[in-house]
């Protein structure tokens, strides 16, 4: 890369709040939402967490892997616009998966506004414990059919139930004839059983014969055929479930790299300008374009349901939204000024941070804390949403909750200086880490459509204190140029592999006890970690690191000061020394 002639600070952080904003602004558009649309696929809990839960694994091992190669081969440009490109693209693939049921999710003409029915039983996509079918089989009698011989039975006999215009036009006398509808007696049942079965016997022996041929030969070809063929034999629903899978693979593997290289970029470019403590001021910008793009879509959504077409889910709007998004970032992507610091080895910086971690005690009762935390995140990221679903909210309740939560997390940096006296970074942690279980504990109350709205506001505490009592904890392990390292050990933690592994569990756990149980699990365990978390930290030992770049940063007036006051101090006490040796003196010579 070319040396930078001239560095325009301003342009530079302006740029990089920008590309915070509409990136976070994009991802809120669909990620949030992501679940539903699965669960409208048919997925059940168990699948949709395996689905979450391998999206955050492949971000944990492969952010940092693509940061060290497209740095070692100095490509950050060249993957950042790939990134974009390529994630839109492979978001938009979801739309391909045909949709099994629209009833759920289209217009209604008299009440456009109107959310999915409260009762998950009366919606056939809604139902979580078994596959969605959007075209509901025609109700044949089978008491009628069993009595029929094996000439009549290759016609499937429909009753009353579903065509019932037909019987309408038939008069009593009629249909009191018809072979379908007549009721036999007693005698007469038991001479038609005696000759169904008769003359069933050999051809249902035939038919069977040739059912295990085929069956034998195509269990032949299915194993020739490897995994292909085991998902020919699957049923619709775990084959869905698969072709799922495959596409956020690819989604994550091309959109994980983004974050890093960006940030490893501006960071560096504002650090060859001793301008990188300015840098974490952008980050606030991230939070509200992800607050924005929550609460436009879901209030876009909610507007435009009847200007849908009847055959097409409302869930498209997503999509379109973040690829529509994720095109406007491309040219400031192409713009961004970036920088390349070979001396600056990451590798080694995280594997630093890790050993700075593990030396402190303290330190590792917070990644602790942050691991469970999100853990917990992570369940209520994947299933609050289904959980409002099932109590009646459409998505324009489900946009303005997350977004004000994610306004709540926002405002904490103006009360942290009050907060963080008041209380210090380790109850500040325990307090964070309590407030996200009460929202969990109201989370499995909620009643109506628009109940979980007040528990958002913890967010202020659960989100923002907590990560602000992980910021100062980072600040008193860190050794000089350590900070942003050990900091993203504990996003790596937190974010990626507490969720990857709260996905797992959230799943499996929904799906055998229910989402309420499973929020009220979530809250007892938070709360019994944060009784134990100050006993631990008090028996634990503190280690606190003198902050060398605070002090070289200090102000040149108040460092000449305190210099005149160390050299006044210096000259006193010698002074002082001078006159006990003289004293001294005198009382020996008399």
């Amino acid at each position: 890369m070319k040396r930078i002639k001239q560095i325009d600070i301003k342009r530079a952080l302006a740029m990089a709040g920008t590309f915070n904003f509409l990136c976070s602004c994009a991802k809120a558009c669909l990620l949030p939402f992501l679940t539903l649309y699965f669960r409208q696929l048919g997925l059940t809990p168990a699948m949709t967490g395996i689905v979450m839960g391998t999206k955050h694994f492949i971000t944990l091992v492969w952010s940092p892997a693509a940061s060290l190669l497209s740095k070692h081969y100095n490509k950050r440009r060249v993957v950042i616009c790939g990134s974009v490109v390529f994630s839109a693209a492979a978001a938009l693939l979801l739309l391909l998966i045909p949709h099994t049921d629209m009833h759920a999710w289209t217009c209604n003409a008299s009440d456009p506004h109107v959310g999915p029915p409260q009762n998950p039983s009366d919606v056939l996509s809604v139902n979580i414990t078994g596959p969605v079918t959007s075209h509901p089989k025609p109700h044949v009698s089978q008491s009628l059919v069993t009595h029929l011989p094996d000439a009549d039975r290759k016609a499937p006999v429909i009753t009353n139930e579903t065509s019932p215009h037909h019987h309408h036009h038939h008069n009593h006398s009629h249909t009191t004839e018809s072979p379908l509808l007549y009721a036999p007696q007693k005698n007469e049942s038991k001479v038609l059983e005696s000759s169904s079965s008769s003359l069933a016997t050999p051809v249902r022996n035939k038919r069977s014969e040739l059912k295990s041929e085929q069956q034998t030969g195509e269990k032949k070809d299915e194993s020739s055929l490897g995994f292909l063929g085991n998902l020919k034999v699957m049923d619709t629903q775990h084959q869905l479930f698969f072709l799922i899978l495959i596409i956020m693979c690819v989604w994550e593997a091309a959109s994980a790299p983004l974050e890093w290289n960006v940030d490893d970029g501006l960071y560096e470019y504002l650090d060859f300008a001793d301008a990188s403590d300015r840098y974490s001021s952008t980050r606030v910008w991230g939070v509200l374009g992800a607050a924005c793009g929550v609460g436009v879509t879901g209030l876009l959504v909610s507007r435009l349901a009847c200007l849908i077409a009847a055959q097409t889910s409302r869930s498209v709007v997503h999509f379109y939204c973040y690829a529509s998004l994720a095109f406007l970032v491309l040219p400031l992507a192409m713009s961004l000024p970036l920088y390349l610091n070979k001396k600056r080895n990451r590798t080694s910086g995280l594997l630093k941070a890790l050993q700075l971690v593990r030396g402190s005690p303290q330190a590792v009762l917070c990644v602790f804390t942050t691991l469970l935390v999100g853990v917990a995140n992570s369940a209520i990221d994947n299933f609050l949403l289904w959980r409002m679903q099932d109590r009646g909210s459409s998505e324009l309740h489900m946009g303005l909750s997350l977004a004000l939560a994610l306004l709540s997390q926002a405002t904490f940096p103006l009360m942290a200086g009050r907060v963080s006296r008041l209380l210090g970074p380790r109850r500040m942690l325990a307090v964070g880490a309590a407030s996200l279980g009460l929202q969990c504990f109201y989370y499995s109350f909620l009643w109506g459509a628009w109940a979980a709205l007040p528990a958002q506001v913890l967010s202020c505490f659960s989100s923002g204190a907590l990560w602000w009592a992980v910021k100062l904890q980072c600040e008193d392990i860190a050794t000089p140029g350590a900070e942003r390292s050990v900091r993203r050990v504990y996003k790596s933690l937190s974010i990626h592999l507490g969720s990857a592994l709260g996905s797992l569990a959230g799943g499996f756990v929904a799906q055998s006890i229910g989402l309420t149980w499973m929020f009220r699990g979530l809250a007892m365990v938070l709360m019994v970690w944060c009784v134990c978390l100050p006993l631990l930290q008090w028996k634990a030992p503190h280690h606190r690191r003198i902050n060398y770049s605070r002090l070289l940063a200090a102000d040149a007036s108040e460092a000449s000061d305190s210099e005149s006051e160390q050299e006044r101090d210096w000259l006193d006490k010698a002074m002082e020394n001078d006159n006990s040796n003289n004293n001294s003196a005198r009382k020996v010579n008399h």
